[in-house]
């Protein structure tokens, strides 16, 4: 068996027995940080697999437009895994648009929390609250 199938293997294992609420971890970023548009899991399939919003009538892009999105964030992650046995693994990524930040953060259990915030705000500080939030 190869590692990369092994990792795939214990991190199912891993997440069936840490069982974190994804939705409620979803909504809890979305209340305890005021400037996160959206917050979202991606799994290792490129799957969305929970969605919170804050006010539906402020997406910048339509449901087709985040799908597309969504692609792009998988792509990019599954490609920079290709060096991470030089580099190690990523942590977080930091998308700064015109009016919109984009932040992937990678979760204990193998999963990508995708978050869109306001432009210009102080995206370290939002890091920090997010990982101290982040079950272990």
């Amino acid at each position: 068996m190869n590692r990369k199938k092994l990792e795939q293997i214990i991190r199912i294992i891993f997440s069936v027995f840490m069982k974190m609420d994804h939705a409620q971890f979803c909504q809890e970023i979305l209340e305890k940080n005021p400037q996160i548009r959206f917050s979202g899991i991606l799994n290792s399939r490129g799957d969305l697999m929970v969605e919170r919003n804050r006010d539906e009538s402020a997406k910048l892009l339509d449901d087709g437009e985040i799908k597309m999105s969504i692609h792009y964030t998988f792509q990019r992650w599954t490609s920079i895994q290709n060096l991470a046995h030089k580099i190690g693994k990523e942590k977080t990524s930091i998308t700064e648009f015109d009016k919109v930040t984009l932040i992937s953060i990678l979760l204990n259990d193998g999963n990508l929390l995708l978050l869109s915030s306001e432009p210009g705000v102080n995206y370290m500080e939002i890091l920090s609250k997010v990982r101290q939030s982040i079950p272990h």
